[in-house]
Formats: C-alpha cells, structure tokens, sequence
C-alpha cells in the first residue's frame, strides 16, 4: 500500500512539472495575435520636429540686394544758388515766367522736384496771396544735377486775374517772389518787376509752379 501511494505521488509531481514547462514555454514562445492566429507586427511611426531658431526664416537667407546706381550730389541750398527771371510767355489767360537757378558753389548739387514760389511785399517780407500750387502738366520730374556754374529752370503760371472772381481775389501789386529750391528752407528772393496784377487774398488760387528741369532755356536755343 505503501508502495502504491509513493508512486502515484510521484506521478502526480511528474505531471505537475510537465504542465509547468508548458505553461512556461507558452508564456515565453507564444506571441500576441490578431485575428485567426496570425501574429501582427506594430508599426510607430515618430515625427521629429527642428527646434526653432529665435530670429532666423525657416529658408536659406540670402544676400541682400546692392543697388548699382552710384549715388548723387547733395541737394542744392539756397546758400549756394542765385535765382533770376528768365523770359515770360503769355498764353491761355496765364503768364509764364522762367524762373532760373545758378549754382554759385564750387561743388556740385542736384535739384529734384517743385520749388516753392510766392508773392510778397519785399526781401523778408510778408506773403501776399496763396503760394503756388503745383503744376503736374508742365514738365515730368527728374534730377538735374547742377556742376559749378550750373543752372535749371522751373515755370512760374500768374493767372488773367481779370478771369477770377474779384471779390476773393481782390487784384493788386506785388514786387518781389520769395522762392525756396526743391527740399530747401533757404528763401532767395527775386525782384518782379511787371504790370502784372495778383491776387492779395490767401485763399483764391492764382500762381502755378512746375518742377525744375535742365539748362536755363525752355525753348532749347
């Protein structure tokens, strides 16, 4: 009896050590599945991203663009301009006046768009009438570069104030222009001396300005 307990004992534990090892081998062969048995393989997928750079574009920099016009003169100052009166051509109700600008320095400048133009009662006097409005029809605008002894010219338009109405132009006389180069706050002062009447009101428009051109002539000659 004995003898029997001990085998069958024994076989007991031979059993139990067979299920363990398969349990085991399951546990470390065996691979999760999906579906009917077929084992799957998982796929990651990681996206990286470039750490920013604090003030840099996200494209290759290139290099900055270089003009290749050389630069100009400076602009002229009415320290070193004179201007005088060229001469005039009456046409469509308006008078046109040659206005002249002369280098007196001894190096170059440029002059560059409309000059301001006004009547008034002497050298450092008080304006009459409105200033000059400006002429976009007369001349294109381009930069005259003025060597020493060099000159331009802008037009002056004194409108018919016979064709105005009289009371808000209230004609009248003025002997001298007050004129300041394009980007100048330089005054030079002209004397006009012409039977011409203004208008002494500062609001009837009345007097016209071009921009400057080249040379002292308009006709070319």
């Amino acid at each position: 009896m004995h003898r029997s307990v001990a085998m069958n004992m024994r076989q007991v534990g031979i059993v139990a050590a067979a299920v363990g090892a398969a349990g085991l081998l399951a546990a470390c062969g065996s691979k999760p599945s999906s579906g009917a048995g077929a084992p799957s393989t998982a796929t990651v997928t990681v996206t990286e991203t470039a750490p920013a750079t604090t003030g840099q574009p996200g494209t290759t920099p290139t290099a900055p663009a270089t003009s290749t016009t050389p630069a100009g003169p400076a602009g002229c100052l009415a320290s070193g301009l004179k201007a005088s009166l060229g001469p005039s051509n009456g046409t469509a109700g308006t008078i046109y006046y040659v206005v002249v600008f002369t280098n007196t320095s001894a190096s170059a400048c440029s002059l560059y768009g409309y000059p301001g133009v006004s009547f008034v009662t002497g050298q450092g006097g008080s304006t009459v009438g409105k200033p000059a409005v400006r002429d976009t029809t007369l001349l294109p605008t381009t930069t005259v570069n003025l060597g020493p002894g060099g000159q331009a010219y802008a037009l002056v338009g004194v409108v018919d104030t016979g064709a105005l109405p009289q009371a808000a132009c209230k004609p009248g006389k003025a002997e001298w222009l007050r004129i300041y180069a394009p980007g100048d706050l330089g005054a030079l002062f002209v004397k006009f001396s012409s039977s011409v009447s203004v208008c002494t009101t500062p609001t009837e428009p009345f007097l016209k300005v071009s921009t400057v051109a080249a040379g002292a002539d308009p006709s070319g000659s």
